[in-house]
């Protein structure tokens, strides 16, 4: 196979033409069958190895081009695939490997949890008039709100920390609260064993 695209950060086992990264654009479009954001795909890829940078907002642009993949909102910089890239998708994905094909689908659905769970569970941080910050967190189950709650903390750093923390556990933050709350020691004592 010949290699027609730039090939720095490529994995071994990566893509290393412009039609492989347009068919596996088209295919990570196609199995997820929703708008996503196009940054978000640009790193993806990037960031797994599986293709260049430049190669990938390239093969994008040619794939809105074609036709192949829309902006659904400009603005949200949201994308999604039309039904001339879903037949490519469908009728040349099995040229690439299950490796690869598994690899992006996996890091997709990976950022479309962390999406959901960032929007369930909202943030904000905000500073406060002579120095610190507050950092608000907050659980919802969809349709209410289950816990809002905000701390104070010095720097800039350690809200972020907070938040990225947060994120990376909600439920057992919001069990280990409620178990302080109520008292519950062995419920307390359980929640903090799956924290740390």
């Amino acid at each position: 196979m010949d290699f027609d695209a730039f090939t720095a950060g490529v994995e071994p086992g990566g893509l290393r033409n412009t039609k492989d990264i347009g068919i596996l654009i088209c295919y990570m479009l196609d199995y997820i069958k929703q708008p996503f954001r196009h940054d978000d795909l640009v790193d993806i890829i990037q960031e797994n190895g599986i293709a260049n940078y430049f190669e990938v907002t390239s093969t994008l642009s040619e794939l809105i081009n074609l036709g192949n993949v829309v902006y659904t909102d400009e603005n949200e910089n949201m994308i999604e695939i039309t039904k001339n890239g879903k037949l490519v998708s469908r009728q040349l994905s099995s040229e690439l490997s299950v490796y690869i094909r598994n690899k992006a689908v996996s890091a997709v659905l990976k950022l479309m949890e962390q999406r959901r769970i960032e929007r369930e569970n909202p943030v904000t941080i905000e500073k406060v008039e002579g120095g610190g910050y507050n950092v608000t967190i907050g659980i919802t189950d969809g349709m209410r709100d289950l816990m809002s709650l905000t701390l104070f903390v010095p720097s800039r750093n350690e809200a972020n920390m907070v938040k990225k923390r947060f994120h990376q556990c909600p439920e057992k933050i919001y069990s280990l609260v409620l178990a302080s709350a109520i008292g519950e020691k062995d419920l307390l004592s359980e929640a903090l064993k799956e924290i740390f």
